[in-house]
């Protein structure tokens, strides 16, 4: 077992690390900006090192900062939590060549999955249901016409080093494609340095359901079970919950075996998730593998038990994982609490939290970094907290949440709170009867 662990990360997912390398007599050492210098991972962790400016180009984006911050305290591993380096294949054959474990999966496996167009070939060889469309890169507006025309509109133009709505465009008819072909390629260019794109045939009105998987060094992998992630605004999440009201048990049974194909197919190692989209008719189909451990990971360890953070640095210590598939014992609802205003089209609020009152009680776990004086710096993702209720049935743990929120104070910025507050009394919404379009028409009052 590794002695100790550098966290690549910052906020409430580097303070979730420490948590269970403590549990684990494993030392940690935090890394952080000059805008992190009073963030809660860096008091929490053993050791601490200053990896440069608030920029994260300057600091968590900064491999030879990490790298020396890693060799002056003897860290003989790596965690990239989610997000910035978590799934960047060079960095992690830079850790292998330093001899400094990456808690993740190899480079190989991050490059096969990380390029959409990589990742749909190989899907196609194991088996695994993939939405029509493209082969190959699209090479001009003209092969992007040809292929619309042969699919049937709508089809969606998307990025293949892409990642959360960039280089993303819906397009309806022949007259929008050549704007929206130069506007994704513009885009990708910008968000990723890499302009490649290809085309899907468009599922309308889907659920966007995930599954999670881990999978061992000698072969065995598993899954346990799944995440309805549907409500979502502009393709970034804001409320997952398992098990999803959507999928039978044939289905989850289906959709389960799938997702062992998908990551078994590249004898993946690490925790990881396969994520599908859903029509109406409830054919699945793969859209994505995350190489990494998800923001939302905290509710399937809620409904089976379980620490998923600590099997992840198990499997790359070298331990073998049980095989084991999970169903759902329990349902639990996640909420992102975002520092953003709902009511000005969520335009991000940084600034000094002046009060804090955090929600406590049978059924809630809360993942945060903040504190009452803590400063939300304007460089980094707007997510400040997650509130997780946990129950026996979907209403109850539903009415938990809205009693959490209820008595969540958070003064100083605005936040996401009243969005999910009115979220949890409507209908649509308690019901189960939601697509990833449900909050384009969701009126906040």
């Amino acid at each position: 077992m590794f002695k100790k662990i550098l966290i690549a990360n910052r906020g409430e997912i580097a303070l979730r690390i420490i948590r269970t390398c403590r549990e684990m007599g494993i030392q940690t050492v935090a890394i952080y900006s000059t805008a992190d210098k009073d963030s809660l991972h860096v008091r929490f962790a053993d050791e601490a090192v200053c990896i440069g400016k608030a920029q994260s180009a300057d600091s968590y984006l900064n491999i030879p900062h990490i790298m020396a911050a890693a060799e002056i305290t003897n860290a003989d591993a790596i965690h990239p939590g989610y997000g910035f380096l978590a799934e960047n294949a060079g960095f992690a054959e830079i850790c292998a060549q330093y001899n400094i474990k990456f808690i993740g999966p190899t480079p190989e496996m991050i490059r096969k999955m990380g390029d959409k167009i990589t990742a749909k070939e190989t899907m196609i060889a194991a088996g695994v249901p993939v939405i029509p469309g493209s082969e190959a890169l699209l090479e001009s507006v003209a092969e992007a016409e040809q292929l619309a025309t042969e699919m049937g509109y709508p089809v969606i133009l998307k990025a293949t080093a892409g990642g959360g709505g960039k280089g993303m465009r819906v397009v309806w008819s022949e007259s929008e494609i050549e704007k929206a072909f130069t506007t994704a390629k513009a885009e990708a260019a910008a968000s990723f340095k890499n302009d490649g794109i290809y085309m899907e045939k468009f599922i309308e009105d889907p659920r966007h359901i995930e599954f999670q998987v881990a999978g061992d060094q000698y072969g065995t992998v598993c899954h346990m079970s799944e995440r309805d992630c549907s409500i979502q605004r502009r393709h970034q999440k804001l409320v997952e919950e398992s098990p999803s009201p959507f999928l039978t048990p044939e289905l989850r049974q289906k959709m389960g075996e799938a997702a062992i194909k998908a990551a078994a197919s590249i004898n993946y190692e690490s925790v990881g998730t396969i994520e599908f989209l859903v029509d109406k008719h409830r054919n699945f189909y793969f859209m994505e593998m995350n190489t990494r451990i998800q923001v939302e990971h905290g509710v399937t360890e809620e409904v089976i038990s379980f620490d998923l953070i600590k099997e992840q640095i198990k499997i790359a210590a070298g331990i073998p994982i049980s095989g084991k598939n999970y169903e759902p014992k329990m349902c639990a609802i996640e909420c992102r609490i975002n520092a953003e205003d709902p009511y000005n089209d969520f335009r991000p609020s940084p600034g000094t939290i002046t009060v804090l009152h955090t929600p406590g009680g049978h059924g809630i776990r809360v993942d945060s970094h903040i504190y009452a004086g803590y400063t939300i710096p304007p460089y980094y993702d707007s997510m400040i907290a997650k509130v997780i209720a946990i129950a026996q049935t979907r209403e109850e743990a539903i009415s938990t949440m809205e009693r959490a929120l209820s008595e969540y104070v958070i003064e100083g910025v605005k936040t996401t709170i009243p969005f999910h507050m009115q979220l949890m009394k409507n209908e649509q919404f308690r019901e189960g009867n939601f697509t990833t379009k449900f909050i384009e028409t969701f009126e906040l009052k």
